[in-house]
């Protein structure tokens, strides 16, 4: 137990808190037992103020694998162990996630708590739709067995950011693949009605994601490279003599220290989403990749948040139904590209049907960007807040650093249900965030 500085991936804001590493049971229950309150936090991969608390729970040394069913793909694991635990152990037996962010460095616990989404959800849903139970401390000390039966108590953990009490373990089942590789094409896209199109033309595809250029402007608006990805068959692959279940290696590029302020500037994200675009050349491209580049591009390079220098970064993801998508994304891109406030980093993505009580996801499109922080950067979130909300949209919880609590109430509509079903959980508040606080869901 110490008192250290904290913050989340975005770098963005820090506190200092009290730190207690979990090993067991026992701590827990020591712990629930005192009148302050707590956070269980995983990686700490979530971008604002979601996993920050005075006093945090840290669950990674908890990271065992419990039981694995080999006719299912059923995997018990205890909540810390990571996506990258389960890639380098199943893979090579070949089983794959069934769903993944666009990092590996996840807990199990983290991921359910913020119901992470992928490439896939159109065809297959966020993470809790492949968790078959969890146990779930709550503030009495009780460990509850929950499965998705349990719908109030499973629906306001998944995406409930750890309010309702401590995941400790969770089955979840686990996908066969024949190789460690995905059969990708990439398809070029001169503005948002044509990348829109393509979404649309490319519905069967398992995986899919566009990068899109959100500086470019007039005809050029919302330029793009949608890519697409099945896992590959062993025939496809065994001519190009790799191995056929190879797991990923770990990184070994390392930002070594924060970019200063000056590096990112209008003209550099201009010339990087320009190479970005003209890398390939034909409209159409097919090619055998290794999942750990198509899944997780950035994780090949260690600390990559520090390119946004030392003040840090945020991201903002919103999602939008299908039925506003194209004129929404049109009017909010301009916003942007006339701001000059662009950014590196900006993936879409096609949701399907999900109507759950607090996670994020609904039938429609996702639209995420990273924005450093600056004094600039704020009042052209709120306009942006002001877009989404209108458009019957919402934001991503994981990545939220400043939304307001109106905003919160009204975009997830079923807040008030979901608050009242915490209160019985958690009826002293033991579990609460930051972002709590910020958003008016804690305290009672």
């Amino acid at each position: 137990m110490f008192v250290q500085e904290v913050y989340n991936w975005g770098r963005y804001p820090r506190q200092y808190a009290e730190v207690v590493p979990v090993r067991d049971l026992e701590t827990l229950s020591e712990k629930l037992s005192s009148s302050q309150p707590w956070l269980a936090r995983g990686m700490g991969r979530s971008y604002g103020d979601t996993a920050l608390s005075s006093q945090i729970l840290d669950m990674l040394p908890l990271k065992h694998f419990l039981r694995f069913d080999e006719q299912t793909g059923e995997l018990e694991a205890l909540a810390g162990a990571t996506l990258d635990d389960v890639l380098k152990v199943f893979v090579p037996k070949g089983w794959f996630l069934p769903v993944t962010p666009g990092t590996k460095y996840v807990s199990l616990g983290g991921a359910l708590a913020a119901d992470v989404h992928g490439k896939n959800h159109h065809s297959e849903g966020s993470f809790s739709k492949h968790v078959r139970s969890f146990s779930l401390l709550t503030e009495k000390g009780e460990l509850l067995e929950v499965s998705p039966e349990n719908v109030d108590m499973f629906q306001s953990t998944a995406g409930g950011m750890g309010l309702t009490g401590i995941i400790v373990k969770l089955v979840l089942r686990l996908k066969p693949i024949e190789t460690s590789y995905i059969r990708q094409e990439s398809f070029k896209a001169r503005n948002l009605d044509e990348i829109f199109a393509l979404f649309e033309a490319t519905q069967y595809a398992t995986y899919s994601v566009a990068w899109i250029n959100c500086l470019s402007q007039g005809q050029a608006l919302g330029r793009s490279i949608l890519m697409t990805g099945e896992h590959a068959f062993s025939d496809q692959v065994r001519g190009l003599k790799k191995t056929l279940l190879a797991s990923h290696s770990n990184p070994k590029l390392v930002m070594p220290v924060d970019l200063p302020e000056v590096a990112l500037n209008p003209f550099s994200i201009k010339a990087f989403n320009l190479l970005y675009y003209h890398k390939q050349i034909a409209d159409k491209s097919t090619s055998i990749v290794h999942y750990d580049p198509f899944f997780y591009p950035l994780d090949s390079i260690l600390h990559w948040n520090r390119m946004y220098g030392k003040r840090g970064f945020t991201q903002y993801q919103f999602v939008i139904p299908q039925e506003a998508g194209l004129p929404t994304m049109r009017s909010i891109l301009q916003k942007i590209a006339q701001s000059g406030q662009g950014s590196f980093l900006a993936v879409l993505k096609a949701f399907g049907e999900q109507n759950d009580l607090i996670s994020f996801p609904m039938k429609g499109y996702t639209l995420a960007l990273d924005f450093a922080i600056s004094d600039q950067l704020f009042p052209l979130l709120d306009r942006l807040d002001e877009m989404v909300l209108d458009a019957g949209g919402r934001l991503y919880l994981a990545k939220d650093v400043r939304m307001s609590a109106d905003l919160f109430h009204k975009s997830y509509t079923r807040s008030a249900e979901w608050i009242e079903i915490l209160k019985g959980l958690n009826p002293n508040c033991t579990f609460r965030s930051v972002q709590s606080d910020r958003l008016k869901i804690t305290p009672w």
